[in-house]
């Protein structure tokens, strides 16, 4: 039986700011887009999950990887969830890791980490090997309102080369609920990964 094959792998790391819906959307599109996801998720990320959402996460971390695959219909070996201390992950190494990571939603924490060249955790690596090898960094802020080191930190990122996208829906389109609000924000990630989606037409289409 020949093995799956994927358009590409993007590695999706979700903290915890408020906006878990962004982070979980994300992953669902992505997976039923047939891109393989390597997947991080911090312990607050966890929390937030449990409070935002419906879904409740498995303790376990090989559970929580069964669960999300059940959940959105992953294919096998689509889904990779990645400890945070593990050290040994593709994402931890720039021989290994994919060539777009995307933090949706990142914490303010998160946001200075990354700033200061902080690796205290995998998902601080990751961001850390993404900068240095010049490999595509999407950082999702939710945080109102910004304070100065906030701005700072995103200025500085920008500058390294990352990309600055703000949880902030658009309204044009007029939303009639909130997963629509979300769609928006999903559909912008998507389209900077060159993931195709139908979420939200381009502007000027129907």
């Amino acid at each position: 039986m020949a093995e799956p094959t994927f358009s590409k792998t993007v590695t999706l790391a979700i903290t915890g700011a408020s906006g878990a819906q962004y982070g979980l959307r994300l992953l669902q599109c992505l997976l039923a887009a047939r891109v393989r996801v390597w997947l991080l998720i911090s312990d607050a990320a966890r929390i937030v999950i449990n409070t935002e959402t419906d879904i409740s996460l498995p303790e376990e971390e090989e559970r929580t990887e069964c669960f999300l695959s059940d959940l959105y219909n992953a294919e096998p070996d689509q889904l990779t969830l990645f400890s945070k201390r593990d050290w040994f992950s593709p994402v931890a190494s720039g021989t290994g890791a994919a060539s777009s990571l995307v933090i949706c939603p990142a914490s303010g924490g998160t946001l200075s980490a990354i700033a200061c060249g902080a690796s205290n955790n995998l998902i601080e690596r990751a961001a850390d090997v993404a900068l240095k090898e010049r490999r595509q960094l999407i950082i999702v802020p939710r945080e109102a309102p910004y304070s100065e080191v906030h701005l700072e930190n995103m200025l500085k990122l920008t500058r390294m080369g990352a990309v600055i996208l703000p949880a902030s829906p658009g309204f044009y389109q007029r939303p009639q609920s909130v997963e629509e609000l979300v769609d928006f924000v999903v559909a912008r990630i998507l389209s900077q990964l060159q993931v195709e989606q139908d979420l939200l037409p381009p502007w000027g289409g129907q």
